[in-house]
């Protein structure tokens, strides 16, 4: 059984999975996590990378609140499963790079995270996201 601060643990990383799902960390995103659940194993790790990309294939087909619940509840159980049965130092350092994820991709979520979607533009456009950018827009002619 876990303690409380890991099941809270293993829940923001359920949550950290399904919202990187859809942005463009997502590869790098999904690699360190298949890497964290194998422990190693390069077999396991392929197979967790197949069961990451079906997640964001659903939620990319799926894309209601009732998908994302089931996925964020699934990635909770899975990181669960890992945090139990795992013991002393592999334990903590499973802790930590799960810790190090979450903290990841809650800073790039509250950075604005680069993400555009559901926009429709007519005319000329740009687009700048991110902190400390900086636009000088000059237009008509230069004297």
């Amino acid at each position: 059984m876990l303690s409380e601060a890991l099941a809270a643990l293993a829940a923001a990383g359920g949550t950290a999975v399904v919202q990187v799902a859809s942005t463009d960390a997502w590869a790098e995103f999904r690699n360190r996590v298949a890497r964290l659940i194998a422990r190693g194993s390069r077999e396991r790790e392929l197979v967790e990378l197949q069961r990451l990309d079906r997640t964001a294939a659903l939620l990319t087909a799926e894309c209601d609140e009732a998908a994302e619940i089931g996925q964020v509840a699934a990635w909770q159980a899975h990181f669960e499963a890992l945090l139990d049965r795992l013991q002393g130092a592999e334990r903590d350092s499973a802790i930590a790079e799960l810790r190090a994820l979450v903290e990841g991709s809650t800073a790039r979520n509250r950075d604005g995270g680069g993400n555009l979607t559901g926009n429709v533009f007519h005319g000329p456009t740009a687009v700048q996201t991110g902190s400390d950018s900086r636009q000088d827009n000059h237009f008509g002619h230069s004297a």
